[in-house]
C-alpha cells in the first residue's frame, strides 16, 4: 500500500508537471521577448525617434506604472473569471500592443504603447505564481517556480539573437528592422492566447486528462497544504490583511530593491555590451547577450532545487542577492570585455537564483484565500522600480557618460534587498502565517 501510494504521488506531480509547466513557460518566454525586446530595438530606434538616454529610460519604465495600477484588480478578475479565459485575454491584449507599437511615429506614441502594454500584461506573473498554488503543493513550488521563471532567462537566450537578426536583416516594405521586431514578436503572443483557451485547465477538478485516483489524491494533498498553511475564512478580511499586513510590504520592499538591478540590466545590456566594443554588429550583440542569460537560466535551476530539498527560503534568497552584488560590481571594475561579459554572467546568475526561494517564501506566507492579492500586491509594488531602474540609468548614463558608474548603482540596489532577508530572522517568517488568523479573526 505504501508503495502504491508512493508511486500514486510521484505519477500524478509528473502528469500535472508535465501538462502544465511546459506551456506557461513557453506563454512566459513570449511574455519577456514582448516586453524586453525595447532594448534591442533601441540599438537602431533610439536615433530614428530621437529619442535620448534618459527618454529610453521612461520608455522602458512607463510599462510598471500601469502594471502597478492595474496588477491587483487583474489578479481578482482572475479569480473570479477563471486562469484559463483571463490568461488568454491577458496575452491576445498585450500581442495587439506590441504589433501595433511598431508603427509609432514619436516618444509621446512610444510612451502610450508601453503604458498600455503593462496595462493588458497586468496580473500574467502573479495570476500563474497563483494558479500554480492550484496544482502543486508547498514543497514544490521553488523548483517549479524556478522551472517556470527559467522562461526569463530562455527569453532573453531567445530573444537576444532573434531580435537582434530582425533589426539588421528584414527591411520589408520599407519598414525598419526595428519596426519589424514588435511585428513578428507580437504575433506569437496573440495565437498562444487563442491557443490557451482550449489548453488550459482551471484547477484539478475539472482535469479531464487526470485519473479518478490521480485527482481525487491531488485534491486531497493540496487541501491538507491549504490547512497546514493556517487557511484564512474571508476573501474580504484576506484583501484588508494583503494591502494593510507591513510584512507583506517587506517583502514588497526587498522585490521593489531586487527588480531595480534586474531591469536596469534587462533593459540596457545591449546598450552596455554596444559601449564595450565600436566594431560588433546588431547580431553579434545578441550573441553576447544571450551568454549571462545560459548562465541564469543553470543556476537559478539547481539553486531553487537545493531551497526545496532543504526546506529553507530566506537564506538561499538572500547569498543570491549577495552574489549579484559582486558580479555587477565587478563587471562595472572590468575594463576587458571579456571579464566584463564573464562577471555579468556570475550578477544574472545570483539574481535569477533568487526567484525560486523568494517566491516560494512568499507563497508559504500567504493562506489560499489572500494568496491572489497579497501575491500581486508584492509583485506590482516591487515592480514598480522597473520604472526607477531604467529611468535612473538613463538619467545617470545621460549626466556621466559612463556604463560603470550604472553597474554600480545596480550592484548596490541588490545589496539593499539581501540585507533585509538577512533581517528577517526565522521567527519573523513563522509569525508572518500566525498574523494571517490573528487579523481575520
Amino acid at each position: 500500500m505504501v508503495n502504491d501510494a508512493v508511486s500514486l504521488e510521484k505519477q500524478t506531480v509528473r502528469k500535472v508537471t508535465m501538462r502544465i509547466v511546459p506551456f506557461i513557460i513557453l506563454l512566459y518566454i513570449i511574455a519577456f521577448i514582448d516586453r524586453a525586446n525595447l532594448g534591442y530595438a533601441a540599438l537602431d530606434m533610439n536615433d530614428a525617434l530621437g529619442l535620448t538616454s534618459q527618454m529610453f529610460g521612461i520608455a522602458s519604465g512607463v510599462f510598471f506604472i500601469s502594471y502597478f495600477l492595474f496588477e491587483v484588480p487583474s489578479n481578482i478578475m482572475l479569480e473570479r473569471v477563471g486562469a484559463r479565459k483571463w490568461i488568454a485575454r491577458i496575452l491576445i491584449t498585450w500581442g495587439i500592443v506590441v504589433v501595433l507599437t511598431g508603427f509609432v511615429e514619436n516618444a509621446i506614441h512610444l510612451y502610450i504603447l508601453r503604458f498600455l502594454l503593462g496595462a493588458f500584461e497586468a496580473g500574467f506573473f502573479p495570476g500563474i505564481i497563483l494558479y500554480l498554488t492550484y496544482w502543486f503543493r508547498a514543497k514544490e513550488r521553488a523548483k517549479t517556480i524556478a522551472m517556470f521563471m527559467t522562461a526569463i532567462a530562455v527569453s532573453y537566450i531567445i530573444g537576444a539573437p532573434v531580435s537582434t537578426w530582425i533589426l539588421d536583416n528584414i527591411n520589408w516594405l520599407g519598414l525598419d528592422g526595428w519596426r519589424w521586431m514588435f511585428i513578428l514578436e507580437g504575433i506569437p503572443a496573440v495565437i498562444l492566447g487563442i491557443l490557451t483557451l482550449f489548453y488550459l485547465t482551471d484547477s484539478p477538478e475539472q482535469a479531464k486528462w487526470l485519473t479518478n485516483d490521480e485527482k481525487n489524491w491531488l485534491i486531497a494533498e493540496l487541501k491538507k497544504d491549504r490547512e497546514a498553511n493556517a487557511e484564512a475564512n474571508s476573501n474580504h478580511h484576506g484583501f484588508k490583511y494583503a494591502l494593510t499586513n507591513p510584512r507583506v510590504w517587506y517583502l514588497a520592499v526587498i522585490y521593489f530593491t531586487f527588480n531595480i538591478g534586474l531591469y536596469g540590466i534587462g533593459f540596457w545590456l545591449p546598450q552596455i555590451i554596444k559601449s564595450l566594443s565600436d566594431v560588433l554588429s546588431n547580431t553579434q550583440i545578441g550573441l553576447l547577450t544571450m551568454i549571462p542569460y545560459i548562465f541564469g537560466a543553470i543556476a537559478m535551476n539547481i539553486w531553487s532545487r537545493r531551497s526545496d530539498r532543504l526546506g529553507e527560503r530566506r537564506i538561499h534568497a538572500a547569498i543570491a542577492l549577495i552574489v549579484g552584488c559582486v558580479g555587477l560590481f565587478g563587471s562595472g571594475m572590468m575594463s576587458s570585455p571579456f571579464l566584463s561579459i564573464l562577471m555579468m554572467s556570475v550578477a544574472v546568475a545570483g539574481m535569477y537564483s533568487f526567484y525560486g526561494p523568494f517566491w516560494s517564501l512568499a507563497t508559504q506566507f500567504l493562506s489560499s484565500s489572500v494568496a491572489a492579492v497579497g501575491i500581486a500586491a508584492i509583485n506590482s509594488i516591487g515592480n514598480l522600480s522597473g520604472f526607477a531602474g531604467p529611468y535612473a540609468i538613463g538619467m545617470i548614463q545621460d549626466a556621466t557618460g559612463s556604463v560603470n558608474v550604472a553597474l554600480f548603482f545596480l550592484s548596490a540596489s541588490l545589496l539593499i534587498p539581501s540585507i533585509l532577508l538577512f533581517a528577517m530572522r526565522k521567527e519573523h517568517a513563522g509569525q508572518l502565517s500566525r498574523d494571517i488568523n490573528v487579523d481575520q479573526n
